[in-house]
């Protein structure tokens, strides 16, 4: 790797906007790689700016880094996505994020309901416990114990 294309991590937060802790956990979950200098410190190839944007624009969609490390691993050597890559990782994950939305548009149009009503009755509550699917199962509150 030539010298001039080589960034350090303060470099890649500061051109990504990700934080440097974000960048040293994606490193270690395989999503980005770095070598050691001689001073042992950290540097990223350029290109890696690439890669952090679209582990970014995932994770505002809602994907998960799994699922950002899955495709990252049919790309080219180089691993730098392109054009094309994004467009086979946007449709990759299109029916997820058309799932994400659905579920959301569903919670919002029973949220109104739930907050007005204050019954607070886990055996009538359509949104926490439709249909009263814990009442034969189990006693309290399980929904909401997490």
């Amino acid at each position: 790797m030539i010298q001039d294309e080589e960034i350090s991590v303060g470099q890649l937060a500061a051109r990504s906007g990700a934080a440097v802790s974000a960048l040293h956990f994606y490193e270690r979950k395989g999503l980005i790689q770095s070598h050691r200098t001689s001073g042992n410190q950290r540097r990223y190839a350029r290109s890696t700016l690439r890669r952090v944007a679209v582990i970014r624009a995932a994770q505002r969609a809602g994907i998960p880094l799994a699922s950002v490390l899955e495709v990252f691993e049919s790309l080219p050597a180089d691993g730098v996505p392109d054009q094309g890559d994004w467009q086979r990782l946007s449709e990759a994950w299109r029916a997820e994020i058309d799932s994400r939305i659905s579920l959301l548009e569903h919670l919002r149009d029973r949220l109104d309901g739930c907050i007005g009503c204050g019954c607070l009755s886990l055996a009538s509550c359509g949104f926490v416990n439709p249909g009263d699917e814990w009442g034969s199962a189990t006693t309290g509150a399980p929904g909401l114990d997490a």
